[in-house]
């Protein structure tokens, strides 16, 4: 069964609170496919980010069905955060 792991236990210790912000940005890392809709040709509007590409293909062949005056394009998005030391 899905676990809802953006949920945070009010009455837990503030030393489990960093392991969760680890696990978000983690999850975050993991997305790194991105659907966007071109707005110029300066400006890219990210409309929403897949795990696999084949997942990522499929949504934007429905989207573009559904708006289909609209570009979009797929791409991969590397999201590299810099270290702080």
């Amino acid at each position: 069964m899905p676990q809802n792991t953006d949920y945070k236990n009010s009455t837990s210790e503030d030393l489990t609170i960093p392991a969760a912000r680890e696990d978000n940005a983690y999850k975050k890392r993991l997305n790194g496919w991105a659907v966007a809709r071109i707005v110029s040709e300066r400006e890219k509007v990210i409309v929403s980010r897949f795990r696999s590409r084949s997942d990522a293909e499929g949504y934007i062949q429905h989207i573009r069905q559904m708006i289909p005056n609209t570009v979009f394009e797929l791409f991969f998005d590397c999201q590299r955060e810099e270290v702080v030391v």
